[in-house]
């Protein structure tokens, strides 16, 4: 039987960028990883502010990142929109961040998580997602 452990750090937002998940975050965050247990990967901590969700999960064998990240963003908006959490229409942007996580990193990612409420307040998504960018380099450079 194969064994893999490959964790990920995936960073998405609403469409737009509306602030939108303060009020329910909790709810929506608890919502993701139960329905990700349901579908057979582990999502270890999730968190965000008013409009990005960060979460450190592992990838599953079966799946790639696009198809997990499919199956996280479109439940979890489906959801929302079924269950009225969100006056109005709710969507989550198209795009979304990933990166892998050595083992080493996994406790500062984890607090890094954790604290985005008190991240945030201190520096925007964008200037965040603009940080992460410049700070991962490009594969074959």
């Amino acid at each position: 039987m194969a064994f893999t452990k490959i964790w990920i750090h995936a960073v998405w937002s609403t469409k737009a960028r509306q602030p939108l998940l303060t009020q329910h975050r909790g709810l929506i965050c608890q919502h993701i990883k139960d329905n990700a247990a349901i579908k057979g990967f582990h999502i270890n901590e999730i968190n965000g502010y008013n409009d990005p969700l960060h979460c450190l999960m592992c990838l599953s064998p079966e799946l790639s990142i696009a198809k997990q990240m499919q199956l996280i963003k479109g439940e979890s908006s489906y959801w929302i929109n079924k269950q009225k959490i969100i006056p109005g229409r709710f969507d989550w942007a198209d795009e979304y961040f990933a990166v892998s996580i050595g083992e080493k990193d996994l406790g500062w990612v984890r607090n890094y998580i954790r604290n985005q409420e008190q991240h945030h307040r201190k520096i925007s998504f964008a200037e965040e997602y603009t940080g992460f960018l410049k700070s991962i380099e490009p594969v074959g450079g």
